[in-house]
């Protein structure tokens, strides 16, 4: 290291920025103390090399400048591995026996440059919040005049000039009542702020608009009142859905005096308090006969009366203060019989007491007297083998014509976004049309039912099948959290079939295996080929097969899912008549809790 004055040195050691010296060969000759704290020991290093561990010059390095032209340099750099900001300074330094070496002093900066950024971004935030927020904004002076307001004010008002607007004088062009700008200057003058001051402004074209005022007074540094800013929300809307709720109130009024049922409302004494025209109709007696003036302990019994109010107390007919079905039947004073079912609640008050009860009567003297007629004509039917037949091919068309629908709107749901006849996608409109000619053909097969199934046959590869159904069934795989595991054997060979009923197979247990995994799960689905005939197994980790059933799932008319549309019971015995017809055949294993398998044999082609 050149000769340095010491007592130049231990005053470069004192300073808090961070200096070095180095020679014309970027040596370290000298590093102050602030300097080692932040990059360590470098003397006799390379300088690059300590401040950036690298084997090149820095960037910023301004060598040939100094080194050769004697120049001076400033710059601002930041250095990685110390996470700083610098505000860089590069002189040349003669030393004492003509040689030249590299002053270069270091200043933190971080905090400033950071601070400046933050200000600068929250200068930036408040310059979009005024801008974007969805309420207006405005700055207005003491004498009545806008200084300033956002875009949003401005579209409310419908202004499209900004300084037309900042024209305007508050009390005579904008608020409806000129006295409400004076009334509101008093209260925010005397309070320093306003909140939800409702008032009533005027739009450029004459339109009345419902406001509320946000503001608060602004000071200038005495303490003398500048003017006043704030936020303005439209409440037009608001009034508006205040009339319309009134016109539903009034509607829901109608409704239940045109009502066909009988509705009733009693007090706690058991005064009836409304009596609806239905309830005229079905009991006989006129509301002006028992609003306020009969007991509904008239109308029916005393005993009805206390028992159904037991049961209301009671959850297990509805929950607490309900009752959901309560069959009653009474006789009029004119002897006529009245069959019907009856549904009461009580009502609370805020803190819970029961305050009155309302009661529905609905008349069921013709349904069930259609029940019971229809119940005669069921047995009949039933002796009718003919009629039994086209009942279970009628019930079979509704199950097939259920997954067809499914695939199209599905299909359809997909192709909300334009499709390029390059995208593999295409595939799905393709296979939309082709469950549209299924639907068809299906109805043409229910108008000559009487003849056999002339569904044509080709040779199929059961690959392709599945692929296609599950390219269709993709989304609602996703969406049900039902992973898909899939290990088809390759070059399985083909099978002489209807591809339209071996879809309607796959249909089914595809649907079956995701109602048994309502809370998602894995469908594997696998293909092999053995002796001359191709396996394909379908296993789901869903809800299982209970012991007593699994016999019993291939029989017409057996089903255990409760929804009146999956429940017909046809599916799986559609799919076993179906692939027995092909000379194949289905067998299952399940686990009552764990996973149900459905294993179907098909002969190969040719073999």
């Amino acid at each position: 290291m050149t000769d340095h004055t010491p007592k130049l040195l231990d005053a470069l050691d004192a300073f808090e920025d961070g200096i070095y010296i180095v020679n014309d060969n970027y040596t370290v000759e000298y590093m102050n103390k602030f300097m080692k704290v932040l990059f360590g020991e470098g003397v006799g290093k390379k300088c690059h090399s300590v401040l950036i561990g690298s084997e090149k010059p820095c960037d910023w390095c301004n060598y040939k400048e100094i080194f050769n032209k004697n120049e001076t340099h400033h710059s601002q750099v930041y250095i990685e591995s110390v996470d700083k900001i610098f505000s860089l300074s590069e002189l040349p330094v003669t030393n004492q026996d003509g040689t030249k070496s590299k002053l270069s002093i270091y200043r933190d900066i971080t905090h400033n440059v950071r601070q400046e950024e933050r200000l600068k971004s929250s200068k930036a935030s408040y310059q979009r919040l005024f801008t974007h927020v969805g309420c207006g904004v405005f700055i207005s002076s003491k004498e009545g005049r806008f200084l300033d307001v956002n875009p949003t004010l401005l579209k409310m008002l419908g202004y499209k000039n900004k300084e037309e607007f900042l024209s305007l004088d508050l009390a005579r062009d904008v608020y409806l009542n000129p006295l409400d700008r004076r009334k509101y200057t008093q209260i925010i003058e005397k309070k320093g702020q306003v909140v939800d001051y409702e008032v009533k402004w005027r739009q450029r074209d004459g339109h009345i608009l419902h406001l509320l005022l946000t503001s608060n007074v602004r000071y200038d540094t005495k303490g003398d009142i500048l003017g006043y800013e704030g936020i303005v929300v439209d409440q037009t809307r608001r009034k508006k859905h205040e009339i319309e709720i009134k016109e539903a109130h009034d509607f829901l009024d109608k409704i239940i005096s045109c009502s066909p049922n009988a509705i009733m409302a009693m007090d706690m004494n058991g005064v009836i308090r409304l009596w609806n025209q239905g309830a005229e109709n079905i009991f006989g007696v006129k509301s002006a006969e028992v609003v306020g003036k009969m007991t509904i302990q008239q109308i029916f019994s005393n005993k009805v009366a206390k028992k159904v109010m037991e049961m209301m107390r009671d959850e297990k007919f509805g929950g607490k203060g309900k009752l959901n079905s309560y069959p009653l039947n009474f006789k009029k004073d004119n002897g006529e019989l009245v069959e019907g079912n009856l549904s009461t609640s009580l009502i609370y008050d805020d803190k819970g007491k029961e305050v009155a009860s309302v009661g529905l009567f609905v008349d069921l003297k013709e349904r069930l007297q259609t029940e019971r007629e229809l119940g005669a004509a069921r047995q009949h039917l039933l002796q009718s083998e003919k009629l039994a037949a086209m009942g279970r091919l009628t019930s079979q068309i509704a199950h097939e014509l259920n997954n067809p629908l499914f695939g199209i709107m599905n299909t359809l749901e997909l192709m909300k976004t334009e499709i390029s006849p390059e995208n593999k996608r295409r595939r799905l409109l393709d296979m939309s049309l082709s469950e549209i000619e299924r639907l068809a053909d299906m109805l043409k097969k229910m108008l000559s039912f009487s003849r056999p199934d002339q569904d044509k046959r080709v040779e199929i590869d059961i690959n392709v099948v599945i692929d296609e159904l599950l390219l269709l069934y993709e989304k609602r795989l996703r969406e049900n959290s039902i992973k898909v595991i899939l290990d088809l054997a390759e070059n399985p060979g083909t099978v002489f079939a209807s591809k339209d009923q071996l879809r309607q197979v796959f249909i089914n247990m595809f649907s079956n295996a995701m109602y048994a995994m309502p809370d998602g799960g894995e469908l594997q689905i696998s293909t092999k080929v053995s002796s001359e005939k191709l396996y394909i197994i379908i296993k789901d980790t869903g809800t299982g097969i209970k012991p007593v059933h699994i016999k019993k799932i291939f029989d017409s008319f057996f089903t255990t899912k409760t929804e009146s549309v999956q429940g017909v019971g046809l599916g799986l015995s559609v799919c076993y008549g179906f692939i027995k017809d092909h000379d194949g055949d289905i067998t299952v294993e399940s686990e009552e809790g764990q996973w149900t398998k459905f294993t179907i044999t098909l002969p190969i082609a040719g073999k």
